[in-house]
């Protein structure tokens, strides 16, 4: 028999201040590294249209294997998602395991591997915003949107998600559409905001 103490805690990645550079991927010395054979990837035929963007977002990060994060976010914001057939030429081209690419998509919380809507609405669920009534406005927003959290309305306007946390406790409960903060909400005033992104006013005041 024998005891383990643990005297130091460990390493982590704080997502409010990840920049995606991919060091902590690279340099990560207790990762696991799943050993499979790897099927040769036939490139796939690219439309015309998707074929220039790539071979340009590629060109623009040509140092191959240390720039792979950077690339993927320049195809996560072309897209608004990463598309599969994008991912597998990207494999090719590079002559990077497909493996590879996924267990970084995976590993980063901002990629996406479906598409995203227009507008993210993030309903926060943190311990101030739940006790105030974060959960109903959740509830409301997904019967206005006929979504549920995690999905995407079919016109690819608007995504649902729950987030913990953001960091504003005193404006509780907070409701986020794209990069706009909205405190103080009830179930009213987060749909008739949500409402403004929906029918466009949001979009003319903006300009």
């Amino acid at each position: 028999m024998f005891k383990v103490r643990v005297k130091k805690n460990p390493r982590f990645v704080d997502e409010s201040k990840c920049t995606g550079c991919g060091s902590c991927w690279n340099n990560c010395p207790v990762r696991n590294i799943p050993q499979r054979d790897e099927k040769e990837i036939v490139r796939p035929e690219l439309e015309e249209k998707d074929l220039k963007k790539i071979t340009t977002l590629i060109g623009n990060n040509e140092n191959g294997r240390g720039t792979l994060v950077p690339l993927l976010q320049d195809i996560n914001i072309e897209y608004g998602y990463l598309p599969e057939n994008i991912l597998k030429y990207v494999s090719s081209e590079l002559d990077i395991p497909l493996s590879q690419i996924y267990n970084i998509v995976t590993f980063y919380k901002g990629f996406s591997l479906t598409p995203r809507g227009r507008y993210v609405i993030s309903v926060c669920l943190g311990t101030a915003c739940h006790v105030r009534g974060g959960r109903k406005i959740m509830d409301a927003l997904e019967r206005d949107l006929g979504i549920k959290a995690g999905q995407t309305t079919p016109d690819l306007n608007f995504t649902l998600e729950a987030v913990r946390c953001v960091g504003v406790c005193g404006l509780a409960p907070v409701v986020i559409v794209g990069e706009d903060f909205y405190g103080k909400m009830n179930q009213v005033k987060a749909q008739k905001t949500v409402g403004k992104y929906r029918d466009g006013a949001h979009d003319k005041v903006k300009t």
